[in-house]
């Protein structure tokens, strides 16, 4: 079944168990499909939905004069079902996802703490992203709540959040963080363990809330498109491109195919360079300082012709709604397909030492082992989820373009461990390499850059795609002025976080920073 043929079947299944589900063209989100469910069935509309495969891709709120739109994003064979219900502002009880979607867990929580949703039946109220910056009562996306907050004080510590404790002969805690001896942002992770093997990771994010969210509302595309980019800096142009996409749909605006092309230029870039830092910085992990100088000296190779050709190292702002806002010429592509060939041939060389490496094999495989059974519950993708069994690439299975229009060749493994992670990111940097060549030999003519006009429309729009950590989904509403009325973002890294607590179990204390370093969640594109 493929384009929604399985729908039917679908609603069908729901209607079989009494639960009330109507089609509605208000939430008609291209490329999804939108159901709309009273609030009592939602809980049992996720129950169906596990049953029959589909994976649980995201959930936002979006508050409505009176009531509490929530949303919930299903995907199913490359195709994205939107589910929708609302609970009145004054009692927004409503049933919970995470019984039948572990993954659901920390999203339905921020729901929680922003908009004061209550999920009947979470098994785990805790708050997660309010760490006492603001009172219990209060709730920073509805819109009475002011940008700059209750109260210019000093935030008080988040020193009584109740961790699961672990008891038994023998078992100690071991706290680390939020502050770190290495240079990364700020997250607390507490082991619990028996003498060097870990029996529980329990992590604690949402030190570097920015309140993206909320500061959006009001901006103009151009200004949302730089909020976008600054999510998470080692995804700017993942996120610029998805949130472009979102406006672009809400607004019908049609992107010229020259600047369709070389927005897949630009994201495959970062992909590389991400993957060349973080290949070097697995294998520092494990003191084979030797490979990560010479990934460290590809990267910046990729990063100094970033600079040159596109004029930014990390190609911020390169992507504005209705197209990009830079140019090639052709002795630039000459350039770029000079690098690209180079590169392929210097990873090649160094993937045959890394795995003719036998400290590193010994390091590595069988290390920090995700089940795909685990990742498949949780949502895991990107380069995580592929190494667990996890077969999907949105720039293949669903196809936006230009990648509609290209070979795109996602690999995947069914270890599970580090040695698997480090081994999708080399062969995505090969099939990237392929990629941009492709894209540069067929680099279409004309324009980069639709106008856009004030008051180019209004509307709800979606926007997915795969970024080098995995799939990335922006929702977008514009009011009638064009000014943007809700922005939300799911980074991948909702997911992956809690998968690095479960693959560490049984691993013992030392080996967590190279498992750590194979996921490589972002704090900062889970802490919006």
């Amino acid at each position: 079944m493929s384009g929604f043929d399985w729908l039917n079947e679908f609603v069908t299944r729901m209607q079989s168990e009494h639960v009330l589900v109507q089609a509605s063209e208000a939430h008609a989100l291209a490329p999804a499909q939108g159901l709309t469910l009273d609030v009592e069935d939602w809980g049992n509309a996720a129950r169906i939905a596990a049953n029959f495969g589909c994976r649980w891709a995201g959930g936002w709120g979006d508050v409505r004069e009176e009531f509490i739109v929530l949303h919930a994003c299903l995907a199913y064979q490359g195709d994205y079902l939107l589910l929708h219900t609302e609970a009145p502002v004054t009692q927004p009880v409503v049933p919970s996802h995470t019984p039948y979607y572990p993954g659901a867990d920390r999203l339905e929580r921020h729901l929680q703490d922003m908009f004061g949703i209550v999920f009947s039946d979470h098994p785990d109220p805790r708050r997660w992203t309010r760490h006492k910056a603001w009172p219990a009562d209060q709730y920073p996306l509805r819109p009475d709540f002011p940008v700059a907050g209750l109260s210019p004080k000093r935030t008080p510590a988040d020193s009584d959040y109740a961790f699961v404790p672990v008891l038994g002969n023998g078992v100690y805690a071991i706290p680390v963080g939020p502050v770190h001896a290495g240079i990364i942002e700020p997250g607390h992770f507490r082991f619990h363990v028996v003498g060097e093997d870990v029996l529980r990771l329990e992590q604690r994010l949402g030190y570097v809330h920015k309140g993206i969210e909320k500061i959006a509302v009001g901006r103009d595309p151009f200004a949302l498109a730089r909020l976008a980019g600054r999510v998470s800096g080692d995804s700017t142009v993942a996120h610029t491109w998805a949130a472009c996409m979102a406006l672009e749909r809400a607004a019908k605006v049609t992107v010229p195919s020259r600047a369709l092309a070389l927005r897949a230029i630009l994201s495959e870039r970062e992909r590389i360079a991400n993957h060349l830092g973080d290949i070097g910085a697995i294998c520092n992990d494990v003191a084979f300082a030797f490979m990560q100088i010479q990934f460290s000296k590809l990267r910046e190779e990729v990063l100094r012709l970033n600079h040159a050709a596109f004029g930014h190292r990390l190609l911020m702002d390169r992507i504005v709604p209705g197209g990009v806002a830079c140019d090639l010429n052709m002795e630039t592509i000459a350039q770029l397909r000079a690098q690209h060939d180079g590169l392929a041939q210097t990873v090649k060389a160094l993937n045959a030492i890394i795995n003719d490496y036998p400290s590193l094999e010994d390091r590595l495989v069988a290390t920090g082992i995700l089940p795909p059974e685990k990742a498949r519950q949780l949502g895991v993708l990107g380069y995580v989820g592929k190494a667990s069994g996890q077969d999907y690439d949105v720039r293949r299975d669903h196809g936006y373009a230009p990648y509609d229009q290209l070979p795109v060749e996602s690999p995947c493994l069914s270890s599970g461990d580090v040695a698997a992670r480090m081994q999708i990111r080399a062969l995505e940097i090969d099939q990237s390499i392929s990629l941009l060549q492709a894209l540069l030999n067929t680099l279409p003519g004309g324009d980069i850059q639709t106008t856009w006009t004030t008051g180019a429309g209004h509307g709800e729009g979606l926007g997915i795609v795969e970024g080098w950590r995995g799939e990335i989904i922006s929702y977008v509403r514009l009011g009638e002025d064009s000014k943007v009325q809700r922005f939300f973002t799911r980074d991948p890294s909702w997911f992956s976080w809690p998968a690095l607590e479960h693959l560490i179990h049984g691993n013992i204390v030392a080996d967590f920073p190279v498992c750590n370093k194979s996921v490589n969640g972002s704090y900062s594109g889970h802490d919006l």
